[in-house]
């Protein structure tokens, strides 16, 4: 098995390739056109949360995957849109579901709200990068940690995000080489620590991104040999990393919040 770092370049370096291999599995392109074919069918949200085919590729695309039993819960947060500052989306400190909620926002463009590119080819695009990262993922979760930060990155702001968030959070500790037992400690206490050691700016910079992942690809290498990897991976597995907010983090910051 190739190491971590080898692993990441071959996808990363040319991205459009990866993409273009993942869009061709068959699964991926039948569920593609099943989702094509039907998501403009769509005119209201019962239309939507109706046909589970179509809402599972949508909960996905958004790596949302692990919340499809919760159909009441996605039913509130879309009826609620998220033109009002107090709608339960936005109330949300986890911004995978205001995402969702504006990209099929039904509150806002009723019968036409499938007709925009986002519904359609963005929801396509976000569900073949899922894809891609999860079938890595498969095969050294180090590789998929690294992916999911590049494409998170942008979207970073603050350490409490990161922290917020198992996966980004993880490659945060394993970077600079701390214990998981860090993981517990005070959350402001955390956030002062990386403040220290790391410029936020440098993940809006492609080049020192790169720099940053090469880092973290190295030292989970040196945690996880790939010689190992399916024992190192059993063990992720078992510990269950979470992508996206992690529940307990979300209530502590919107109680910090108010």
């Amino acid at each position: 098995m190739i190491n971590t770092y080898l692993g990441y370049q071959l996808v990363s370096r040319d991205m459009a390739k990866s993409l273009a291999r993942v869009e061709k599995q068959p699964m991926v392109e039948r569920d593609t056109a099943y989702y094509l074919e039907n998501i403009t069918k769509v005119k209201s949200i019962d239309a939507f949360m109706a046909d589970d085919k179509l809402f599972r590729y949508a909960m996905k695309a958004h790596g949302l995957e692990d919340m499809n039993y919760a159909k009441a819960f996605m039913r509130k947060a879309l009826e609620g849109g998220i033109d009002d500052d107090a709608s339960f989306a936005n109330k949300l400190t986890d911004k995978r579901y205001y995402e969702f909620v504006e990209t099929f926002n039904f509150v806002r463009h009723g019968e036409t709200a499938t007709v925009f590119t986002k519904a359609q080819q963005g929801t396509v695009d976000k569900y073949v990068r899922q894809t891609l990262e999860e079938d890595q993922g498969a095969q050294n979760e180090g590789v998929r940690l690294a992916l999911y930060f590049e494409r998170k990155a942008s979207e970073i702001t603050s350490f409490y995000s990161i922290l917020a968030d198992g996966a980004l959070s993880e490659v945060l500790r394993t970077t600079l080489g701390l214990p998981d037992a860090f993981a517990t400690g005070d959350i402001d206490k955390q956030v002062a620590y990386f403040e220290q050691r790391v410029d936020i700016e440098d993940f809006q910079d492609p080049e020192k991104l790169d720099k940053f992942l090469k880092t973290f690809t190295a030292m989970w290498e040196t945690k996880n040999p790939s010689s190992s990897a399916q024992s190192a991976m059993s063990a992720l597995f078992a510990q269950s990393v979470e992508y996206g907010l992690s529940t307990n983090l979300m209530l502590t910051i919107q109680s910090m919040r108010r």
